[in-house]
Order: C-alpha cells, then structure tokens, then sequence
C-alpha cells in the first residue's frame, strides 16, 4: 500500500482534506489543527451526525453533501454512510495511525475527564455514566479497542480502489507536529 510519511513533500496545496484513525486517536484535534495551517473550514463531521439524545440526525447525509461540495474544509473520515462520498471529494488523506496502547491511554482518559466535568458535547449530548464500560458493548473505550485495525482495512481498501490517492500516514503525536510544520506549512506558503 503506497503511503506517504511525515516529510514527504506534498506536490500540491491541499483543499479537501480527510483525517482518519481509530476512535480516540486525536482525529478531530488534528483536522482543527489543519485547518488552521491551511485556513479553511474545519467541519467536526461528529457534531452533524450526533443529534439530542446521541440520536443520528436525520439530515447527517445531506449536511455532509453539503459541506463536502465546498472548494476547501477539513474533516474526520467516519460513518460508514458518508465514508465513500467523502473520499470522492478529498484530495489528500491524514491517516493519524497511533499504537493501540496509546490510543487507549487517550480515549479513555479523554471519557473519564469529559464525563466527570460533564462536559457538553454535540447538541447537548454528555458522555454516559462511567458504568456503562461494562453494560454498553459499544462504549467508545470498548469500541476503540474492537475497531483500532479497521483502520488499516479502510485505507486499503481506498487505496486497492485508487491507488493515486495521497494517504500520509503518521504514527506520533510528534509525527503529526512535524508535518504540520514541514510539509504542510510549505505547500500553504508556496500556495501550490
């Protein structure tokens, strides 16, 4: 699978971009953190699907259209639904590929703070009580454990399908920085 690393120079200026990874790998983070460098819009792809009550929003299809018909935004490459659409309209691929030990430290850390502040996420939604760990078996820790290789899969699978698509596939939180500030940064000042 041809993938691109953390310096290699990117022989465009990036307009459509997808950041990928396992739930909990600091996906959305990193997609904001793109979109500053490249200054373009940052759609959080989590706060058009989830409605009141964690219900899928009815019109999560059509939203996702609708941005993605833009000339330029950043998004997380997530829900089966849109996955395909969005991989039409994007010209480059962010795949933040971390080891399953880390991402676990992360999201489990990120729900156990989110729940005990009770912080608000998408639509009014809050992390569920910490119990459900055991009584949901699509708890987002459990859920990040069951899918971390499905990943991997996915890119694969685009990439079988074709193969010319650009994935830079970065496997620290230092390698994200570094292209960030390299490659990134330079394809945005020499506006290729």
């Amino acid at each position: 699978m041809p993938l691109w690393g953390p310096s290699d120079a990117l022989g465009h200026r990036p307009q459509r971009v997808l950041v990928t990874g396992t739930s909990g790998s600091g996906k959305t983070q990193l997609a904001a953190r793109i979109a500053t460098v490249l200054e373009v819009p940052h759609v959080e792809i989590d706060a058009l699907f989830h409605g009141p009550a964690w219900s899928p929003r009815p019109s999560f299809e059509q939203d996702v259209h609708r941005f993605s018909n833009e000339p330029a935004w950043v998004t997380e490459w997530q829900y089966s639904s849109v996955r395909a659409h969005l991989a039409e309209r994007a010209d480059l691929m962010i795949w933040l590929d971390l080891p399953r030990h880390l991402v676990m430290r992360q999201v489990a850390n990120r729900t156990l703070t989110r729940r005990l502040r009770r912080e608000p996420l998408w639509n009014g939604n809050i992390e569920p009580p910490l119990r459900t760990f055991f009584t949901d078996s699509e708890h987002i820790v459990r859920w990040a454990w069951r899918t971390h290789r499905k990943t991997a899969e996915r890119v694969a699978h685009l990439l079988d399908q074709n193969p010319s698509f650009i994935v830079v596939r970065l496997r620290s939180h230092d390698e994200a920085d570094a292209w960030l500030s390299g490659p990134l940064r330079h394809s945005r000042r020499q506006g290729l």
